[in-house]
């Protein structure tokens, strides 16, 4: 064979590439090999690029300039319960208006500004970036990788993410005031004639640099789960975490486009002449727009936190998860599905394939089910610990079934001609989205906090916000099936006393206030925890998957040795084959702060 000579340039770009690679195969490391990093180590561009320089730049700055997938994670998740706090902000003052008739706090242009920016901040700026952050910090550490496929990428995403939110709420400094068209933007509302001024348009922009984010969010969690798995880590032994946010990142390159387009001929609309969505064009093609977008971003919402609660329910029940690949198998289908029932939302629009999209509506309840039969079969005759990210998980699993419940008749064509536009939507939504979004967050919190922090979260105080947050829930949005029932229509800022719906929006705005207490002894328990928390060791629930394989907080390349992957569950079968005096049993539920000090007492 002829002898290809190279130029000296690129033999040593080449020979570069095979030193980068060596170092990438040496820091994964052989399962149950020692890989332990120095620092000298710790420059490795690999893969990807994933790398970072040895020292990064401490305090303020290392947060502002960050790549570590970690510290981007971390980022995300504040930020994001941060909009959370904001939105739930707004809820409470239209709660606090709605509790009796007349105008007690605001006027309606007001309340139409809290009511739309409490949507938007709710589904754009806190549920999809709180999946981002999670899916940041533990995907990595779930595939047994140093870092995401782009780290640079990564971070970028993060700013624009923040930017594009501010930029929505910018609209509450300026002269016309914040977007008030509700947060799905339909025209003719959303058009120049009947919502004019620089806010509207605040929001189109940021909603368009919001979805640039999450698409190339997506790409890169893509990219990481494809090519940066562990030796040995296969597709089916993948986490169902990470099954999840695989399943979630591919809708959301389908589904960010769309409603980016129709966000970008609303923009045209109002500013450069256009007629995509006036009386020249049809304004119902944005609506096929936004909910072709619409109802897949339900389920970028909700399959993740399925995927936290189908990696708590099995530790938590001293068993490993029941049909791991029809879980899998169900996570594909609703994606599938999710594309299929769009127009649901527009029954009443008139030339809708009403019948089409009922079947479709009610078949996608299936794989849905099968998680959890699956989670109720993993439960069955287990050792069940009712630690609090578990009291979370069951708390998510009782709101999201009334969601659903609640769900198969929006979906009835008929039965939605008498309900659409009033609180029972308002209700069905909230079950479903509340109900799974926040309840399975705070199980992740609860779950993952030592692993992020290294200490415990107070378990007494998470038990009391747990109750306070699902008797709060309840009493809040329970009594909003009957009041849509009653004929309540949505996004009104005032009613008529003869109505008779003052006592229920009384009790509804009363249950607000029950869900903000509980809200507050969580920030508590996670500020004083930080540094008060007891120490958490490496695997206090004693975790399956390959986050629990490392130390806790992890070190800046995750992993010093990886465990022999030969199942889904590679932290639970070593330890099972340690046996019970190298540690193979169960841990012991760590004591709270409380207990310790009750313990010294005596």
């Amino acid at each position: 064979m002829r002898r290809v000579l190279r130029p000296p340039a690129r033999a040593a770009a080449v020979r570069d590439q095979g030193r980068a690679r060596r170092r990438v195969r040496y820091l994964a490391g052989q399962p149950g090999e020692d890989r332990t990093v120095t620092a000298a180590q710790g420059d490795v561009r690999g893969r990807g690029g994933a790398g970072h320089v040895a020292r990064e730049p401490e305090g303020v700055v290392s947060w502002l300039t960050t790549t570590d997938h970690k510290k981007v994670g971390v980022l995300y998740m504040v930020t994001a319960f941060l909009f959370f706090l904001v939105a739930g902000a707004f809820s409470i003052l239209m709660r606090a208006e709605l509790a009796a008739p007349g105008l007690q706090l605001m006027d309606l242009g007001t309340y139409n500004e809290l009511f739309t920016m409490h949507g938007t901040a709710m589904i754009f700026f806190f549920a999809t970036p709180m999946v981002v952050g999670l899916a940041n910090y533990f995907v990595p550490l779930q595939l047994g990788a140093a870092d995401v496929a782009f780290p640079r990428l990564n971070a970028f995403t993060y700013w624009l993410f923040l930017f594009s939110a501010l930029i929505v709420f910018g609209g509450f400094f300026v002269a016309a005031g914040a977007a008030a068209f509700g947060w799905y933007g339909y025209p003719p509302l959303s058009t120049a004639t009947y919502s004019p001024g620089l806010g509207a348009d605040l929001w189109v922009m940021g909603l368009l640099l919001s979805g640039v984010a999450s698409i190339l969010g997506a790409v890169n969690l893509l990219a990481t789960i494809f090519a940066m798995r562990a030796p040995g880590l296969t597709m089916f032994r993948l986490p169902l975490f990470t099954w999840n946010i695989l399943v979630t990142s591919v809708l959301m390159l389908f589904t960010f486009p769309v409603i980016g387009a129709a966000l970008a001929m609303l923009f045209i609309d109002r500013n450069l002449g256009g007629s995509f969505f006036t009386a020249e064009g049809d304004p119902l093609v944005y609506q096929h727009l936004f909910w072709f977008f619409g109802h897949p971003e339900v389920y970028i919402i909700a399959l993740p936190f399925f995927g936290i609660v189908s990696e708590i329910v099995p530790v938590f029940s001293r068993k490993p998860l029941f049909g791991y690949k029809a879980f899998v198998f169900a996570t594909v289908l609703i994606g599938a599905y999710s594309f299929s029932v769009w127009a649901h939302h527009m029954f009443t629009t008139g030339a809708i394939a009403a019948l089409f999209f009922t079947i479709t509506s009610f078949l996608i309840a299936i794989p849905t089910g099968v998680k959890f039969f699956g989670w109720i079969a993993t439960m069955w005759r287990g050792r069940i610990w009712l630690a609090t990210p578990m009291l979370h998980c069951l708390g998510m699993m009782g709101m999201f079934l009334i969601g659903g419940i609640t769900g198969v008749f929006l979906a009835s064509a008929p039965i939605d001609y008498a309900l659409h536009d009033t609180y029972y939507v308002v209700a069905h939504m909230h079950y479903v989205l509340f109900g799974t979004g926040v309840f399975a967050m705070f199980a992740g919190v609860f779950y993952w906090f030592p692993k992020m922090t290294g200490r415990m979260l107070d378990e007494r105080l998470g038990a009391i916000q747990f109750w306070l947050v699902f008797i709060g829930f309840n009493l809040t949005f329970f009594p909003m099936h009957q009041l849509g029932i009653d004929g309540m229509p949505r996004r009104v800022g005032d009613y008529l006393a003869a109505t008779g719906w003052t006592d229920l929006n009384f009790v509804s705005t009363a249950g607000t206030a029950v869900i903000a207490l509980g809200v507050v002894i969580f920030l508590y328990n996670f500020v004083t925890s930080l540094s008060h928390g007891p120490l958490a060791g490496d695997d206090p629930w004693g975790g399956h998957t390959l986050e629990w394989a490392t130390s806790s907080p992890p070190p800046h390349h995750n992993f010093a040795r990886l465990p022999p992957i030969t199942s889904d569950r590679p932290v639970l079968d070593e330890r099972l084959a340690l046996g019970p005096r190298q540690g193979g049993e169960p841990i012991q539920p760590p004591a709270s702060r409380s207990q310790e000090g009750r313990r010294r007492r005596g």
